[in-house]
């Protein structure tokens, strides 16, 4: 394994019980310690069987994903993998264990033993870094789905894991919902942990070091998002729809009133607008 790597899968094939054909097949994927990466796919093209391989949820039918260079197949590998990666899926409601804010996000760190100084330290920073700070007492009832889903990644990040992978879990937000969220990413990501989002949206992959498409359970393109989206007929073969802003940059270098190559983040498409 290569230095700095925190997730390989080597040749790894997934087939669910009395299936007749595999999930994810010969699937080989190298994620950097400290990267963001996202895996993008319509619905059942792999991504949430190639997510639940992450942590352990699943192992291989055939191949092997090693975590921390521990193989998932052993019982320390298993281990190694629910400790270094933290999981947040779709509807939080299935991840919300207590009745109060603060409760919740502390029940991760509580499981691991760690003295009550250090529990209130980790609760703490994670409401903070995901916007509930002011929220610690607030019953989990009264909140918003947006603000359940931050809870469900304070949870998760309580424990201080070096890997948290998203699986649609932006699904059921609105779009400032969807804002919030990205923005907390975003903000985990520039403190150094190692993101995964699993998503079919193209718009939430513009902060993501590196982009993989699957179809049909294999992996049918690897590289950065601004490579993406210079791609045409294949975003729809694969059921992907391209951003709006890349729609916009498009026509802007067609009228000859953009000059760059490839799309632009939004930042830098407002600032040479205003040239």
């Amino acid at each position: 394994m290569t230095e700095n790597c925190l997730v390989r899968f080597s040749g790894v094939s997934y087939t669910y019980p009395e299936a007749a054909a595999p999930a994810i097949a010969d699937i080989d994927l190298k994620i950097a310690s400290g990267e963001w990466i996202a895996v993008l796919g319509c619905n059942g093209s792999g991504k949430s069987t190639l997510a639940k391989h992450l942590n352990a949820l699943l192992i291989p039918t055939q191949g092997d994903c090693f975590v921390n260079e521990f193989n998932t197949r052993g019982e320390d590998g298993k281990r190694s993998a629910r400790r270094a990666v933290s999981m947040v899926f779709q509807n939080p409601e299935n991840q919300i264990i207590a009745a109060v804010v603060e409760e919740d996000v502390a029940f991760g760190p509580e499981n691991l033993g760690l003295p009550p100084e250090e529990i209130r330290a980790r609760v703490s920073w994670a409401l903070d870094v995901s916007g509930l700070g002011k929220m610690a007492r607030k019953p989990v009832y009264a909140l918003s789905g947006g603000q359940k889903q931050r809870l469900a990644v304070a949870g998760a990040i309580a424990q201080k894991p070096p890997c948290l992978v998203m699986d649609e879990a932006t699904t059921m937000l609105d779009p400032r919902g969807r804002q919030d969220l990205m923005e907390v990413l975003s903000t985990l990501h520039s403190g150094g942990m190692t993101l995964v989002s699993i998503t079919h949206r193209l718009e939430e992959i513009l902060r993501c070091d590196r982009c993989i498409v699957l179809s049909g359970g294999r992996i049918s393109w690897n590289g950065t998002p601004r490579e993406l989206f210079l791609l045409g007929e294949e975003l729809a073969m694969w059921g992907l729809e391209v951003p709006g802003m890349v729609k916009v940059w498009r026509e802007l270098v067609q009228k000859g009133l953009l000059e760059a190559k490839i799309p632009p983040l939004m930042g830098e498409m407002v600032e040479a607008l205003c040239r």
